[in-house]
């Protein structure tokens, strides 16, 4: 009998050691904000599984801040992660919350993270959802990473965000689709590209698909110089034309109209839209996921506090959010250059 007493006793120890195993494991929520890109799920299994891998507990958090608000927290399990790596968009769900700005709201954040004993967010956006968070460190200190998702291309101090190659092999296939009706036709199209003030996805595009003009912010035109070149094309026998324009141009219909009335084509215009952030991840982009989810968590345990990583001149690196947001960004010198001559 005094041996049975000594067994159940090392019984009970033994459970209150994983017990208390279990609540020291550190975790980590994981979760997707602002607009949708390719990208962000294989970056959701990947941060997930790295963590995993880090002796970490990963959870998810649905529908972005504003799941944060309303407690629509799950720990990570196989049977979700398994079926992202090959999805576009975000499986988690996004969503843009005004009332996360009120601190309110914030606490009531605060409050179902420390339920759950959660204590580090990664964050896979834009720098939208990157303040949002900074604003929440500031309020409670919850350490976190940002990860750059957003077709556009458009977060200072990072060479790459997650989305963009996916999305411009949408625009090369839909192109190269359109370029068979004009050849036949022989017909000016012009594509519209999203991409709000950066020109990226539009020069990246009209240098991939060799279109004959390109029109985005960050260039001057001059549509009388361009008819010059057109006009010239057209007498070398040029049956057709393409002209790839920037959304932030606010010029799609007007080069539309133009090529019409100073070529006297018959023109059509084409307004790709959220086509752009759909499609299967590419291979670069679930790779970069990878990395850019395997730098977060290694800089989050490092120490690091409220920074995004970024990918500048073919390495990873972090940086401040005030970095970031108060530095104005700027589109490669090089790829302006090279694309000067479709703008005039």
């Amino acid at each position: 009998m005094p041996f049975r007493t000594r067994i159940t006793r090392w019984d009970l120890s033994l459970e209150e050691s994983v017990l208390s195993l279990a609540v020291l494991r550190e975790k980590v929520a994981i979760m997707t904000s602002g607009g949708d890109a390719a990208g962000m799920n294989p970056a959701v299994k990947s941060t997930a599984d790295y963590a995993l891998k880090l002796g970490m507990e990963p959870y998810l958090v649905k529908w972005g801040l504003r799941g944060l608000i309303e407690g629509w927290i799950e720990p990570a399990t196989d049977a979700f992660l398994s079926d992202l790596i090959h999805r576009g968009g975000t499986a988690l769900g996004s969503s843009r919350s005004k009332r996360f700005f009120e601190y309110e709201f914030r606490k009531q954040a605060y409050e179902n993270l420390e339920r759950l004993g959660i204590g580090k967010l990664v964050i896979i956006g834009g720098d939208g959802s990157f303040n949002a968070l900074n604003q929440f460190y500031e309020d409670f200190k919850v350490p976190f990473a940002g990860i750059p998702a957003t077709i556009d291309n458009d977060i200072s101090g990072t060479d790459y965000c997650l989305g963009v190659d996916t999305a411009l092999n949408m625009i090369r296939s839909s192109v190269d689709s359109i370029r068979d009706t004009a050849s036949s036709f022989s017909r000016a199209f012009v594509i519209e590209t999203m991409g709000r003030d950066c020109g990226y996805l539009a020069m990246t595009s009209a240098l991939a698909t060799d279109a004959e003009v390109c029109l985005v912010p960050e260039i001057e035109y001059d549509l009388d110089c361009i008819g010059k070149r057109l006009r010239a094309q057209r007498d070398a026998g040029k049956q057709y034309l393409l002209g790839i324009v920037a959304e932030g141009t606010g010029m799609g219909e007007t080069l539309t109209r133009w090529m019409s009335d100073a070529l006297g084509m018959d023109a059509r215009l084409t307004v790709l839209g959220h086509v752009q952030r759909g499609g299967s991840p590419t291979v670069y982009d679930r790779i970069m996921a990878f990395k850019f989810a395997g730098a977060a968590l290694d800089n989050l345990q490092a120490g690091e506090k409220n920074k995004v990583v970024v990918f500048k001149d073919g390495a990873f690196g972090m940086a401040s959010i005030n970095e970031i947001t108060d530095t104005k960004h700027e589109s490669d010198p090089a790829l302006i250059k090279l694309c000067r001559g479709l703008s005039c």
